[in-house]
């Protein structure tokens, strides 16, 4: 047994969590892989939940075709587009099995690894992170933002983010069970898996290339998704304002008081306007980005007010229907 109760048994319920957006080039070749996988090991039963995030492909046709041939495929269809950390809260609520593993359907995140996330999970740990021992498959730009990212991150925030951990992780029931009760509108997943706690551990694995289509996910997004994490996490950006205030009024104070001495002793003088128009769009700036920084919070406070459902459910596809 583990701290909370779940049974360690020979016999063990695996749901496969697998946000889908236009990804129907990927769909033949992961499904073909998780056979390969996991044919041979009688001792797991599996659950295969996909969420059909909005895709304006034929994705959700291709999976209705393969679930009429396969029973262990559930499909949600969400009513639109709501992003992927939306479809994988959507995917962790309808999931029952024992233990829960989000996984892109790319095979960037390879289901071989499961069954030594298993082997962990049978040790007695709640979460088994996969970890990436490198970052070669990212191109420079995502690998240099991905590290100063952490970096910032983790100096700020309470809880830290396990460094080069993505989505893909073992999470037992209890851990699922605890993360639903989380009731965030705007929800920045990796955060979200930190904050629960649980017992803890890792598994080394190399990332591949994807296997067909491309990243959802521009520079544009990825800055957002940073932005998400940081103001979710962490109060940091709004009290270095204050700190930014007050050595800027320091600054002034003191070239105040070197403007009256100057006065004093070599009398008043006429100064060219470059260096007033300086200061002044200097602490504009200042305050402008101060103002932005506050309206980022303010714009989640409004946000999380409305109590808006994280997604909405248009059919779920279950095979016993």
């Amino acid at each position: 047994m583990t701290e909370h109760g779940t049974q360690l048994a020979a016999q063990v319920t695996l749901s496969l969590v697998v946000p889908v957006f236009n990804e129907h080039d990927s769909l033949d070749a992961f499904l073909l892989r998780v056979d390969e996988v996991f044919a041979p090991q009688p001792s797991i039963t599996l659950e295969l939940v996909f969420i059909n995030d909005g895709s304006t492909d034929d994705t959700l046709a291709r999976l209705l075709e393969r679930q009429q041939h396969d029973s262990r495929l559930r499909i949600v269809d969400l009513s639109r587009n709501f992003g992927k950390e939306a479809a994988m809260s959507a995917g962790l609520q309808i999931a029952t099995g024992q233990i829960v593993v989000p996984i892109d359907v790319d095979l960037q995140d390879p289901p071989e690894v499961i069954l030594q996330m298993i082997e962990r999970w049978r040790e007695g740990y709640e979460v088994v992170l996969a970890h990436r021992v490198s970052r070669r498959s990212d191109t420079w730009a995502k690998q240099t933002s991905a590290h100063w990212f952490y970096r910032l991150h983790n100096k700020i925030a309470e809880q830290p983010l396990p460094e080069n951990v993505g989505d893909f992780r073992l999470m037992d029931r209890c851990v699922v069970d605890a993360l639903l009760t989380l009731p965030e509108s705007r929800r920045f997943m990796k955060g979200l898996f930190a904050w629960v706690g649980f017992r803890t551990t890792h598994v080394d694995y190399q990332r591949p290339e994807r296997v067909a289509g491309q990243s959802k996910f521009n520079t544009w997004r990825l800055w957002n998704f940073a932005l998400e994490g940081i103001t979710s996490f962490s109060t940091e950006p709004l009290r270095v304002w204050t700190y930014i205030g007050a050595m800027v009024s320091l600054v002034s104070f003191a070239f105040a008081i070197f403007i009256v001495v100057r006065t004093l002793i070599y009398g008043i003088d006429m100064p060219g306007y470059a260096s007033l128009m300086v200061a002044i769009t200097f602490l504009g700036g200042l305050q402008l980005i101060g103002i932005g920084v506050l309206g980022e919070y303010l714009g989640r406070t409004y946000i999380e007010s409305k109590r808006r459902p994280v997604f909405l459910v248009r059919r779920v596809y279950d095979p016993k229907d």
